[in-house]
């Protein structure tokens, strides 16, 4: 769809020679998941979530977490007005199309929790009432994986609601040169123009649930799961939700190789970011070296795809 190329290649005036991990954070918007994107320092991982929020024509907002952030911070809070003796429902940031959640692991497991219910149900709960959020949600997350003091680890349970996780990297020499000419006056996302609107998101998470998957790839996605359940390098393996979001990843990235199946290729491609963040080792098997990575490879090459 025309969507899909124009929101990649709007984010890539921003983000220079990073196009698979832009590619990937589109699918993620299209799918309704959430992305949590963790690297190092300096490498865009802001700048990313920046840029795809300011390619689609909808609300924004962002919250930087802090050790002292409560719950109500980030879902609302009921205020009482005097002139007419009731409570009002004051919405938090999480009203808005995307959340850009800054350095998440900052923020304590009490003020974590209270985006469970947002990133799973789409809606919140404060006393009483339920509050539907926009139709159009998504948190984009960001983490420093080396930096721990002051930080708090992800719980599992957060983590599996993310939908993808990814990692920008550093860009080569070649890159890195052409970032420098390209903010030499100015920084690109200050000229950066919307390409989509809620109604063009909307259409494309509909032609991505119209990608045909055949009963064989889904009982491919579904053995994969249950192959990392029952390795025995693995504390956890991928849980319904993890099965769930592989095989809509791979609709995604069928659609936005414009192909109208799912192939196990698409199934391939997509394991390492949907599934990789909700593998656990086992404490001999880190002790050995191993990495969830190399696990999740094994399990790949051993389940094999239908004919």
């Amino acid at each position: 769809m025309d969507t899909i190329q124009n929101l990649i290649e709007n984010v890539e005036k921003v983000i220079i020679g990073k196009r698979p991990v832009i590619e990937l954070a589109v699918i993620s918007l299209l799918c309704r998941g959430h992305v949590l994107l963790e690297d190092v320092p300096g490498t865009g991982k802001t700048m990313l979530a920046r840029a795809l929020a300011r390619s689609v024509a909808m609300d924004c907002k962002r919250l930087q977490c802090t050790p002292d952030l409560l719950p109500s911070d980030v879902t609302g809070v009921p205020v009482f007005n005097q002139k007419n003796s009731e409570f009002e429902f004051r919405p938090g940031p999480v009203f808005t199309n995307i959340l850009l959640a800054d350095e998440i692991n900052r923020a304590t497991p009490r003020a974590q929790s209270a985006l469970l219910e947002c990133m799973e149900e789409f809606r919140v709960s404060v006393d009483v009432h339920t509050y539907d959020l926009p139709k159009v949600f998504m948190v984009l997350a960001t983490q420093n994986p080396i930096e721990m003091a002051g930080t708090y680890v992800l719980p599992e349970a957060q983590l599996d609601r993310f939908f993808m996780r990814l990692s920008v990297g550093y860009p080569s020499v070649e890159e890195e040169a052409r970032m420098i000419h390209a903010q030499a006056a100015s920084h690109p996302i200050e000229h950066l123009e919307p390409v989509a609107d809620e109604a063009d998101i909307l259409a494309a998470r509909d032609a991505v649930r119209a990608v045909h998957l055949e009963s064989s790839v889904g009982q491919y996605v579904a053995r994969i799961s249950a192959a990392t359940r029952e390795h025995s390098q693995l504390r956890l393996g991928a849980s319904p939700r993890g099965t769930l979001a592989l095989t809509r990843a791979a609709q995604g990235l069928a659609l936005l190789r414009k192909q109208p199946y799912v192939t196990p290729e698409e199934v391939k491609a997509m394991a390492g970011p949907v599934l990789e963040h909700r593998l656990i080792l086992r404490p001999q098997a880190a002790a050995q070296g191993r990495t969830v990575q190399e696990v999740l490879a094994q399990v790949l090459d051993q389940v094999p795809p239908p004919v």
